[in-house]
């Protein structure tokens, strides 16, 4: 969320961002013609209470002069600055939630070096901050190759058998599945590994949080009140508590309304949890399979950080999570996101795409994004700086999938499968298999 003083004193970098947004029509004068107002209301009760306070003690100063004439006019004059401030103050309280609400609607700016494009098909292949294809392009496991016909990942035998979304339909409805077995199992495998490594070998703090949070938790990283219809809600009293989406919600709001102090930064979270979305408006899209369900479970990361190592912090993420893959084994690539592609809050991201040979494409397995204080100044999450007494500033924060795990079960299912329906187990798999080297086949 935008610093409505910032925008003030930075209008035309303001506009210039918002105008490489897809479908961002607000521009600095409409949201300073809302703050003006609110600033003429401002100066306008702030000339009531002095009015007030100046004629009050003129009240005074006319009854000890027994000046009674003169006291009830002066008393006449302050009942109706009393009767005006109130109003006021409501006037006040009006235009301040109008610009708030306004301000809370629009997304962040994409940093500059953020390719621009309609789409999609804007975003551009990266390879590191120092990268050149060819050198990335040997960190990257191979895609495999097949002495047959690839099956998506529903169609292979021991999915077949194991990955149940008739059941699911009855128990749920539709984007639901239920997973048996050695399925089951893979998938609790795949998980279990994801935790292991980002907690000992990239210094993430494994958190269990809610997955049940209070609307405050979905607005401070962005996804309230824009957002509203894309998620699931419970009714809690007289309140309703959303099913989160993401991890990314509540590790994130640990540091809200908080100030921590410098020496505390960075901040590293991960959390393997069920999430939740209505995937409103994917109607006719991924109807197959797990691909896009309505509940999923992800390893998600978090960091929190200083505004000086965020952009390192990034590339840090971006490395836990292709980690993964590599450890798997899975062909991938890794996508910078276009300004027309980039979420709501973020400043920049990088999709890593998965290859998936049973629909011969890459399809996303994690995003990872910087979102400066975006999120903080919505939390009122801030830090002190060491050293010199400054005043508290604003963290950065960073989130990204670590990766989704119903996603790379797909991808083990698929780039591991045999022709007889079974699959083999990758390596880094094995010790969370009891050992086991494939599962299924005749």
């Amino acid at each position: 969320m935008f610093d409505i003083k910032w925008i003030r004193a930075n209008a035309d970098a303001f506009d210039a961002a918002m105008g490489r947004r897809k479908n961002v029509s607000v521009r600095s004068s409409d949201l300073l013609a809302i703050d003006d107002r609110r600033r003429e209301i401002i100066s306008r009760l702030n000339e009531a209470q002095e009015k007030r306070n100046t004629l009050s003690k003129q009240v005074g100063q006319a009854k000890a002069q027994k000046d009674e004439a003169k006291a009830a006019e002066l008393m006449a004059e302050v009942a109706r600055l009393k009767e005006f401030i109130p109003s006021g103050e409501a006037e006040e309280r009006a235009v301040e939630k109008e610009l708030r609400d306004v301000l809370s609607a629009i997304p962040n700016m994409a940093f500059e070096d953020v390719p621009v494009g309609d789409d999609e098909s804007g975003n551009v292949e990266y390879f590191g901050p120092n990268g050149s294809p060819a050198t990335a392009a040997q960190q990257r496991p191979a895609k495999p190759s097949f002495s047959f016909a690839p099956k998506e990942h529903f169609d292979i035998g021991v999915a077949e058998k194991n990955m149940d979304f008739e059941a699911a339909a009855k128990l749920s409805g539709s984007r639901f599945v239920v997973l048996k077995g050695q399925i089951a199992r893979l998938e609790r495998a795949l998980g279990q590994f994801m935790l292991d490594l980002h907690t000992t070998e990239f210094g993430f703090t494994e958190v269990q949080p809610p997955v049940l949070v209070r609307d405050e938790a979905m607005y401070g990283t962005g996804q309230l009140p824009k957002f509203d219809g894309d998620f699931f809600f419970t009714e809690h009293g007289d309140s309703r508590l959303a099913l989160i989406p993401t991890a990314e919600v509540p590790m994130t709001n640990l540091v809200r309304e908080s100030i921590l102090a410098e020496e505390e930064l960075p901040i590293r979270f991960t959390a393997l949890t069920p999430c939740f979305r209505s995937e409103a408006g994917s109607a006719g899209r991924d109807t197959r399979g797990m691909l896009r369900q309505h509940q999923f479970n992800k390893v998600e990361l978090v960091a929190i950080t200083t505004p000086e190592e965020a952009v390192n912090e990034h590339e840090r993420m971006l490395l836990t999570a292709e980690t993964v893959l590599q450890r798997l084994g899975l062909h991938y690539r890794v996508m910078t996101l276009c300004t027309g592609d980039l979420g709501f809050g973020a400043r920049k991201t990088y999709d890593i795409e998965v290859w998936l040979p049973g629909q011969d494409t890459y399809r996303e397995i994690s995003s990872v994004s910087v979102c400066g204080d975006f999120q903080a100044r919505r939390m009122e999450a801030r830090y002190r700086p060491s050293g010199e007494k400054q005043a508290p500033r604003y963290v950065h924060t960073l989130n990204g999938s670590g990766t989704a795990v119903g996603r790379c079960l797909i991808a083990v299912l698929e780039n591991y499968q045999q022709e007889d329906g079974s699959v083999v187990i990758p390596e880094a798999l094995r010790p969370y298999m009891g050992g086991l080297t494939s599962i299924g086949g005749r």
